[in-house]
């Protein structure tokens, strides 16, 4: 099994028709940015950030030194390879890097305090890395609601497209779009960023006092990351619809929380990964989840259970 990509079972809509397949996800796995001054400095965690894992050990330990140490230049906190001692993994590990700096290289506490997320968590490494990652939202989603007509579902990418006033003029903003039950538009914002995008328009609804999110459906212009789910997940929204593919993490998101997952919608067509129970074709429900042969969904990036310790991983000679 690919540690790159994951193997799901979804129901595949293409117009009336209903058909389930196997599709591929790509695996998100997070990692751990700690950083010390000195080999007897203790480590700082600076970040945790979501990266696509590669095929082979080495070439894992290659990637995750190089997206550690690019981390650091972009922050400004490394300029120069003469300023990096070593990059390694801690005992029993395989999720965190620990960069050494000579001693004398600034390191702002401001910034080191600072808690963010960089892009790209990993459901295939276990439901204690979900608990590290994804806060608890304060209620339950109800089961089986809002009820969803598959056929009003696919209008919806028109009503996101038309009501994007700057990407018509620019076509370069992300979007996402609130809809209530009866699938008409509440709210839309836009952003350079996608998680603005969202993170604006979950903030329209706190002003307007409409938290929780029950009874609504989240439709955002691209993929479905571990980021957005999760924080349609703490808004109680129970529907989120991607017009791209949706993540490994975002799918474990969904899942646990009792959301309704939807990804690749275009024109007619659709992938339902979770929670179909909510979908309706007329009058009754189009299928359940207990429906699905989840024989194929077997975890993928999976970690020895007894790493080697204190692993060193490839570094530019420092001078």
């Amino acid at each position: 099994m690919s540690r790159r990509v994951q193997r799901v079972p979804v129901f595949h809509l293409d117009g009336n028709r209903v058909s389930q397949r196997v599709e591929q996800v790509c695996v998100e796995s997070p990692l751990q940015i700690l950083v010390r001054l000195g080999q007897g400095g203790s480590a700082q965690p600076l970040t945790i950030t979501m990266r696509t894992p590669a095929e082979t050990r080495t070439e894992r330990d290659e990637e995750d030194a190089d997206l550690a140490l690019g981390f650091l230049v972009g922050e400004g906190l490394v300029r120069s390879p003469s300023e990096v001692l070593a990059v390694e993994t801690p005992i029993g590990d395989d999720n965190s890097v620990v960069v050494t700096l000579r001693e004398g290289v600034e390191l702002p506490t401001a910034r080191l305090a600072r808690s963010f997320f960089s892009t790209s968590a990993c459901g295939v490494c276990g439901k204690s890395t979900l608990d590290g990652l994804a806060a608890i939202p304060s209620e339950t989603l109800r089961p089986g609601w809002p009820h969803v007509q598959i056929q009003d579902l696919t209008r919806l990418p028109r009503v996101l497209r038309q009501a994007q006033a700057t990407f018509e003029r620019t076509g370069g903003l992300h979007a996402a779009a609130l809809f209530d039950a009866e699938l008409r538009l509440v709210a839309l914002r836009e952003d350079v960023g996608r998680h603005n995008a969202v993170d604006k328009l979950l903030g329209s609804q706190l002003r307007a006092g409409t938290l929780p999110l029950h009874g609504h459906i989240l439709l955002v212009s691209g993929r479905a990351s571990f980021e957005l789910v999760q924080k349609a997940r703490m808004a109680c929204v129970p529907v989120f619809v991607a017009i791209g593919a949706p993540s490994s993490l975002a799918l474990e998101v969904a899942r646990s929380a009792g959301m309704t997952l939807v990804g690749f919608l275009r024109d007619q067509q659709m992938n339902v990964y979770c929670g179909v129970e909510r979908l309706r074709s007329g009058p009754g429900p189009l299928l359940r989840d207990e429906d699905v042969d989840d024989s194929e969904d077997v975890p993928a990036c999976q970690m020895p259970h007894n790493p080697a310790a204190g692993r060193r991983l490839p570094m530019i000679p420092a001078k």
